[in-house]
């Protein structure tokens, strides 16, 4: 499943930018356009990330976001505004904002803060990940499958726990290079493919090949799947 964002924004031309930005980037978004609607949107549904905007009818961002705080201190919250202030970035931060971006803001820049929010690994609503056969234990940062255990470097065991998060959904190498390694995929290097091709090593040790390549898209975790390489 892909994650789920819920932007809080009363401009509708900044609302509707958002949404079909995020969601053509592969993200389930949700709107709500005023502080009232968007407390119920909190209350009643599960985020893996909030957008919050500063001036909202109804209830302001900042009381709005005091209120989420105090139900739940987990889920990552970007903080959008046009006051750009030392105080007022102050003010958002403490009142539980974990980011702050400032209007106007390039999308790319955006896109950027997001995937930083959503791979922070306390944010995790689990301390581990199963698919099929295969578990991994985010505290011990250990992997099995069928009950034996993987001898997986770090950088493997990230790349696994990437996978398991996103279960049938095609990931492109642009997206892993950018979570595993924090940085940007240049097209040239191999070293993505030497991991996959590692990590695929140790998990057919004990089982069937799980990890799909999707020719020019990427890698899927599909043990239904077959390999189009």
């Amino acid at each position: 499943m892909s994650s789920r964002i819920l932007v809080i924004e009363d401009e509708a031309r900044i609302a509707d930018f958002l949404v079909r930005g995020l969601r053509e980037e592969g993200y389930q978004v949700e709107h709500a356009a005023d502080g009232p609607s968007g407390w119920i949107a909190l209350q009643h549904g599960t985020w893996d990330l909030v957008l919050f905007d500063w001036w909202l009818p109804g209830e302001d961002g900042i009381s709005l976001l005091r209120r989420f705080r105090a139900k739940d201190r987990k889920t990552p919250v970007l903080f959008l505004t046009a006051r750009d202030g030392v105080g007022e970035r102050v003010e958002g931060l403490d009142a539980g904002a974990d980011d702050y971006l400032c209007k106007p803001f390039a999308f790319e820049e955006l896109l950027a803060r997001v995937r930083a929010l959503l791979r922070r690994p306390e944010q995790s609503t689990s301390l581990a990940l199963d698919y099929g056969d295969i578990h991994a234990d985010l505290g011990s940062q250990r992997a099995s499958r069928d009950g034996s255990p993987l001898d997986l470097t770090a950088k493997e065991f990230s790349l696994l726990c990437l996978f398991l998060r996103y279960p049938g959904k095609v990931l492109s190498r642009t997206r892993i290079f950018d979570a595993v390694w924090n940085e940007q995929y240049d097209g040239l290097s191999n070293t993505l493919e030497v991991h996959v091709k590692e990590l695929r090593r140790k998990l057919e040790a004990f089982g069937p090949r799980v990890i799909q390549t999707r020719r020019g898209r990427g890698y899927v975790l599909d043990a239904s799947g077959s390999d189009e390489a």
